[in-house]
């Protein structure tokens, strides 16, 4: 524990001008970020007696070693250099909103020529235009359903395309109307796009247009007595009609607003935000967080939500006003940051009276449901982490808990393309930004104990040499987590608390050796036998037997299960590369440049067989006859190797899907999906 005296700035050295500082412990690493008008002033408050900080307060304090500032010449610079270095150093003491769920987005692919219409998950990228988020997939594939009987935009992957344009005939979808079918010419791309902003333009609020629009259509053709198309109107109608009617008017102004509530207690806070657009919800998220700094008042994470929800987002994904429960202080700069980003003033307000305070009640419930909900679960979840990390101690005889394990498992398919993987988990979770992929490089064939060697020897080596580069330099010793060209950490900087290799005492004296050879002795070493999950030490004539019903076994399993997946993943896509060589080394005159340019701009094999004769030969250096004889060879290789295979089909449309694209719930392939090509070694 460290006193905060001995690294206090000198008096008067501080400024009082606003910027952001950094709290960094005795490693290097950044564990807090904070922003302020008036840097001697908010710094000033942490160094005062221990006895009168909040006691999470005193445990950051206490834990630094080092605080920095950067002045800034307004509140806005600061708002973006802080969400910034929270975004790069990730402090352990800063709230952190992360999701309760993974939400599902309704998503237009507008980067693309002709636009498609998917479900998704996960983060937005650029060029695509996003709608919700929803809490449930299905409802949003049945608005979808509906929908494209008005606005039959495409909504099949880009393999499905691409086939239906090459054989010159549409996929069901086109033959039932709910799609326009670009992909046979029945419409030009002009049409189509018109078909998708239509479609984007019913999404985002703006129903009554289409739907007076559709009424005088209806109206005009039973007055030219062309009833059948008025009865295709009207059920349209009926179909925009039901659409609506999933999302009830909250707000009978129709405006389009983001509705933001807390709940919080003394040590978590919910966070609980209503899409509103055209006075209808169109999608709810929740966020969850530890309230590390103790000192934060409810306007300081309205704030740091803010920043950290509309951080990259630009246009009309941010509304014109924004609800929230509590004034932020620094209102005044979000509000500029924010209609920067918009193009347009933006307004963040707080609901006193009417449909706007009745809908944020609604939604501060919501919040504290959520936050109920998460604390039971929470606390089952800490709980059993904290007894597997003590079991793991205990059972192996280790001098402390291991709050970082590293896995390292080796994948190959009879001695070729043999790689490894490394894992981390922290405080008994998966740190995926931790994760590494190894080539092995100085072993020939089918030898995991070798393999194991060389790849822990290759990771502790560069520990090493980090280490013994900043001790040359003169620079303190504990810096060398931290690269100072970037400001980050270090690729190979942390040691672990445990190694933990993917099989029996072969393996683990391997890595036993290979680590003492280094010098790290003192790291403890173990393996976990697959066949009766037993744990080895090293020069231990017994394994170690942990309960079945222990949580210590059940962590140890999660983290080899999580190091053989990822290292069955990267093999794989080394061996689709190296099958895509294979089947290209029988096409004449195609030399090692042009095989390379077409592996970097497909990637897989599966990528090339889908491509056409004009897609190959527009590459720099491939002529149409070359581009013939690729993609003879591929289709030729593909039927001898697909043969009797059928494709997935969406039982419900059937539409035929590409392989790219995981099939959601209700779908199914009409064949046996292919079992595992086969992996040795343990």
């Amino acid at each position: 524990m460290a006193d905060p005296s001995s690294y206090r700035p000198a008096p008067g050295s501080i400024p009082d001008s606003p910027g952001v500082y950094r709290f960094s412990d005795s490693a290097g690493r950044v564990i807090y970020v904070g922003k302020a008008k008036n840097l001697r002033a908010r710094l000033s408050s942490y160094f005062q007696d221990l006895v009168n900080l909040h006691p999470r307060t005193q445990a950051m304090v206490t834990t630094a070693a080092k605080v920095e500032w950067t002045v800034v010449g307004s509140e806005v610079e600061s708002l973006q250099l802080e969400y910034s270095w929270i975004k790069e150093y990730d402090p352990r003491f800063n709230v952190k909103y992360r999701d309760d769920k993974s939400y599902p987005w309704l998503a237009i692919t507008l980067n693309e020529d002709y636009p498609r219409v998917m479900v998704g998950r996960g983060q937005k990228k650029k060029g695509i235009r996003y709608f919700g988020p929803y809490s449930h997939a299905w409802a949003i594939r049945e608005t979808v359903d509906l929908l494209l009987r008005v606005f039959p935009m495409r909504s099949c992957s880009k393999g499905v395309f691409n086939r239906h344009r090459q054989i010159g005939r549409p996929c069901l979808l086109g033959y039932i109307g709910k799609c326009a079918a670009p992909c046979t010419g029945q419409v030009s791309q002009e049409e189509h796009r018109k078909i998708v902003d239509d479609f984007a333009a019913f999404l985002s609020g703006q129903t009554a247009t289409y739907v007076r629009r559709l009424e005088k259509e209806m109206k005009a053709a039973a007055a030219e007595l062309e009833y059948e198309r008025a009865a295709k109107i009207r059920d349209d109608l009926a179909a925009l009609e039901k659409a609506l009617a999933k999302n009830a008017v909250v707000l009978g102004d129709g405006t389009d607003t983001d509705v933001i509530a807390l709940s919080e207690d003394p040590l978590e806070v919910a966070v609980q935000i209503f899409y509103v657009r055209g006075g209808r919800i169109r999608g709810e998220r929740g966020w969850i967080a530890d309230k590390a700094d103790g000192t934060a008042t409810t306007g300081d994470l309205v704030s740091r939500f803010i920043q950290q929800t509309y951080a990259g987002d630009s246009g009309d994904t941010i509304p014109r006003e924004i609800l929230v429960p509590t004034e932020p202080e620094d209102i005044a700069a979000l509000t500029e940051w924010l209609s920067e980003l918009r193009g347009s003033k933006v307004f963040i307000r707080v609901p006193q009276r009417g449909d706007k305070k009745a809908l944020m009640e609604t939604v501060e419930r919501n919040a504290l449901q959520t936050l109920t909900m998460h604390k039971t679960k929470r606390a089952s979840d800490l709980t059993t982490r904290n007894q597997a990390l003590e079991e793991i101690q205990a059972g192996l005889d280790l001098p402390e808990a291991p709050l970082r394990l590293e896995c390292y498992d080796v994948s190959n398919l009879q001695g070729t393309e043999v790689v490894a993987s490394m894992v981390v988990f922290e405080d008994g979770l998966p740190r995926k930004s931790e994760y590494r992929r190894f080539v092995i490089k100085g072993v020939d064939g089918q030898n995991d104990v070798a393999s194991i060697a060389e790849v822990l020897t290759r990771r502790f080596k560069r520990l090493l040499d980090e280490r013994s580069a900043v001790v040359e330099d003169g620079e303190d010793p504990a810096a060398n987590l931290i690269d100072p060209e970037t400001g980050r950490a270090r690729k190979f900087s942390y040691a672990p608390g445990l190694v933990v290799v993917d099989g029996g005492p072969p393996q683990v004296a391997a890595a036993r050796q290979a680590m003492d050879e280094l010098g790290l002795g003192d790291i403890p070493v173990c393996g976990l036998a697959k066949r009766l999950e037993e744990v080895w030490l090293p020069d231990e004539e017994d394994p170690v037997i942990f309960s079945r019903t222990s949580e210590g076994l059940y962590l140890l399993q999660r983290l080899r299960d999580e190091a053989h997946r990822f290292a069955i993943t990267h093999h794989r896509s080394r061996r689709s590369k190296s099958m895509v060589e294979s089947v290209l080394d029988e096409v004449a005159g195609l030399g090692e440049v042009r095989r390379k340019t077409l592996l970097r701009h497909f990637g897989s094999l599966k990528k090339l067989r889908q491509a056409t004769i004009d897609e190959v030969a527009a590459l720099p250096g491939f002529g149409r006859r070359t581009a013939e004889a690729v993609v003879l060879a591929v289709n030729a290789a593909a039927t001898k190797a697909d043969t009797g295979r059928a494709p997935a089909v969406n039982m419900a449309t059937g539409e035929i899907l590409d392989d790219d694209v995981p099939a959601p719930a209700g779908l199914r392939s009409i064949e046996a999906p292919d079992g595992d090509p086969g992996r040795t070694g343990n």
